[in-house]
């Protein structure tokens, strides 16, 4: 069977998943949860001791990309390693005792999936692999790994010792370019190293430690700039939180800074919204993200609004078309102060687009470690055991806690392709898919998609320019109902 990541334009993706908060914001559907500190080191121990011996472990669980990528000196370890002074019981209790109950992972937003570590499709229990089907035959071609990403949850409440062994361990076992600073202010490190921030975690003190460290990009849930915002979604920093954060970043010497926002939180109205963004622009991060609030059963205010309920400030969320203009709000607004659209949720200035993240919507390979963390190897999808202390207790046994596994057939893979390239601001080829992708754009496939194109153009839609097809600037809001129209 062919696969069909994209293997040639960038580096290999690693991505660490720290499933912990302080607390539970009323609108996250995340798979995260509020644990007590003693939990963080243990877990940081069984993230790097995954990361150590991922060739063992994979090979163990029937996962053939241990074969496939390339790693230089790199060399195997056993998966049973030492123990540390933690037992599997100790570590178990650490987790069950104090995480509070989570909601499944799934996207939180309504114009983009915010993607932190592949894919939010859910499944339920432990999957015993079979080496039979899983041989494939072309993963993880690229030769180094050039972006890691540390997310959550809220990763910033770790301490940076903590954060130091984990990249240690990353950067032993996969060759990376050097993180460096940047040169200019337009061009970025040869190796993004990101790390999710809440404001008021963020102190002179960390900031300088995680440069040390080697991570060169920080991505910051801000949120709002309204303390009347913030309080009601359970946020735990304020308006001035967030620009002591900006000037402690700055001062340790962090050039590269992604700032979050969301539209569509209770008691958000235009003239509020609009003044968030200004104080984001003030602020001039190097990259910004807006997502929409989407209402949804896996956070406790969808749950609130889908039940008709009016608990956690559920009246106060605006209307969809309120949420709508505040989003083409922002898209003029920031078009207009030099950032570029890249992406239907994210803006970045000349030369610091997220790296990261456009490997997710590129198709292009990524492994993920820690509890709920995702991995894509271009045929196969999986996911460790969301729960901290499941997976906690397998990797101290030297099992990998696979707890979903999927096998993305061409017919998936190619609506990927088109729907994951349109939410990229430049569109789709259709005719180098079509190259890709050989037989499955078959003539069948390609006169009813041809069709839908046309039709969805003629309603202005989208815009098309020989076999170039992208969204249409003025319509991003309703991008779902074009993908909907477009593959349904």
């Amino acid at each position: 069977m062919n696969t069909y990541a994209k293997t040639g334009e960038g580096g290999l993706g690693i991505y660490i998943q720290v499933p912990f908060c302080q607390t539970k914001c009323t609108y996250c559907n995340f798979h995260t949860g509020v644990a007590s500190p003693a939990a963080y080191a243990p877990y940081a121990r069984a993230v790097e001791r995954e990361i150590r011996d991922w060739r063992a472990l994979h090979a163990a669980a029937g996962l053939q990309s241990v074969n496939r990528l390339p790693l230089g000196n790199a060399a195997p370890v056993s998966c049973h390693s030492e123990r540390s002074e933690e037992s599997a019981f100790a570590l178990e209790s650490a987790f069950a005792l104090n995480v509070a109950p989570a909601c499944p992972e799934q996207p939180v937003t309504g114009v983009v999936e915010r993607k932190k570590g592949g894919s939010a499709r859910e499944s339920h229990g432990h999957q015993e692999l079979s080496r039979d089907n899983k041989d494939n035959t072309a993963l993880f071609v690229p030769k180094q790994a050039d972006t890691i990403y540390l997310g959550g949850g809220t990763p910033s409440l770790f301490d940076p010792a903590d954060l130091a062994r984990i990249l240690t361990a990353v950067h032993a076992q996969f060759p990376a370019a050097d993180p460096i600073a940047p040169s200019s202010s337009t061009r970025a490190a040869s190796t993004e190293v990101t790390l999710e921030a809440d404001p008021e975690t963020i102190t002179p003190e960390k900031a300088a430690a995680w440069l040390a460290v080697g991570i060169n990009r920080i991505s910051l849930g801000a949120q709002s700039f309204h303390d009347a915002e913030l309080k009601p979604a359970g946020r735990m920093h304020r308006r001035e939180d967030i620009f002591a954060a900006i000037a402690h970043l700055r001062a340790a010497g962090f050039a590269n800074i992604s700032l979050d926002l969301i539209a569509g939180l209770p008691y958000q109205t235009a003239t509020s919204w609009r003044a968030s963004v200004e104080e984001a622009l003030r602020l001039r991060p190097e990259h910004i993200s807006i997502y929409l609030f989407e209402v949804d059963e896996g956070s406790h205010l969808g749950r609130e609004l889908l039940s008709g309920g009016s608990r956690y400030s559920a009246a106060a969320v605006p209307s969809d078309d309120a949420m709508a203009d505040s989003y083409e709000f922002a898209c003029g607004r920031l078009r207009e102060a030099g950032y570029d659209h890249y992406e239907i949720s994210n803006w970045g200035l000349p030369g610091f687009r997220s790296r990261h993240n456009l490997k997710y919507w590129r198709r292009e390979p990524y492994l993920g470690f820690g509890a709920g963390a995702h991995s894509f190897d271009g045929r196969w999808r999986w996911a460790n055991a969301h729960d901290p202390a499941a997976y906690a207790a397998a990797i101290e046994q030297g099992r990998l806690p696979v707890e979903q596994l999927e096998e993305v057939t061409p017919k998936q893979a190619l609506e990927e392709e088109l729907f994951l390239g349109l939410r990229q601001l430049e569109g789709i080829d259709l005719a180098s898919i079509e190259a890709q992708y050989g037989t499955e754009f078959s003539a069948d496939f390609k006169g009813t998609l041809g069709a839908r194109l046309d039709e969805l153009r003629a309603q202005g839609l989208v815009e098309c320019a020989g076999t170039r097809v992208r969204l249409a600037p003025a319509r991003l809001a309703i991008s779902n109902e074009v993908f909907v129209a477009l593959l349904d």
